[in-house]
């Protein structure tokens, strides 16, 4: 990878900023991958590196929630080993296209992650416990489905996940984003195994990339442990303003 000095410090930012929405809300790869894919590294090393540092990040956020008690565990047992088959599968299945290809996949991709943020999120009166149905069968489908997207494509995974532990499976707002770093760290740690087997990782700029995805991920779950979930929703909003400038300014580029 040949990027210059001032390039690697405004990607480091924009990592950090994905971090703290990622760590909240989900949805910061939509931030740090158009980023990344402006400095003209080849797309496929993009991803690679983008799973190494961001799964850095999602672990830091994933300790903090632990040690808040917010993550339901008994959802690992069946999520984890179908999060980690879907995104190993979507992260070969990307492999298969040349990098211009990739390239062009990620941006058709980038208004998909978008809508995760664009769904309301209506208040319910009440949470409620997961049934055997739910944990038999709509869990495992939710977490192999988004898992391939995760491995394939990856921004937008954690709101998508938020989304289906929040409406579908009845989680409160906190649990769902505390839950949601559990299964999405599953997924990037799976997806980047397959990335590294292919050697498409940059291992000496993901150093300080991951580092600023942490001080992101820390700095965000701790004030969404704090705050609750109306912060939730905030950032929520914040994250899809920046998604859009983003989204619009790799088009721009692009044309």
């Amino acid at each position: 990878m040949d990027i210059d000095l001032g390039m690697a410090i405004l990607l480091c930012g924009a990592y950090f900023a994905g971090g703290f929405i990622d760590s909240i809300a989900g949805g910061g790869g939509l931030i740090t991958l158009p980023a990344f894919l402006l400095t003209g590294v080849p797309a496929d090393l993009v991803l690679g590196t983008n799973k190494l540092a961001s799964s850095c990040g999602m672990a830091a956020a994933l300790g903090n929630y632990t040690r808040s008690g917010l993550v339901v565990w008994k959802s690992a047992k069946v999520g984890v080993p179908a999060v980690l088959l879907g995104a190993m599968l979507g992260a070969r299945a990307v492999l298969f296209f040349d990098s211009a290809t990739i390239g062009k996949i990620v941006v058709l991709l980038l208004p998909l992650g978008m809508l995760a943020t664009l769904m309301p999120r209506n208040k319910r009166s009440a949470s409620r416990e997961m049934t055997e149905k739910d944990m038999k069968v709509y869990l495992p489908l939710v977490c192999l489905s988004i898992g391939f997207y995760d491995g394939f494509f990856g921004p937008g995974a954690g709101s998508f996940f938020v989304l289906a532990l929040y409406f579908l499976l009845g989680f409160e707002l906190l649990a769902a984003a505390a839950t949601t770093k559990l299964l999405n760290l599953s997924a990037g740690l799976s997806g980047l195994f397959v990335f590294m087997w292919y050697g498409k990782v940059g291992y000496l700029l993901a150093l300080p990339l991951s580092a600023a995805s942490i001080c992101g991920n820390m700095l965000g779950s701790r004030l969404a442990i704090r705050i609750g979930p109306d912060f939730v929703r905030r950032v929520l909003t914040v994250s899809l303003f920046l998604l859009f400038i983003s989204l619009i300014w790799k088009f721009w580029l692009g044309s």
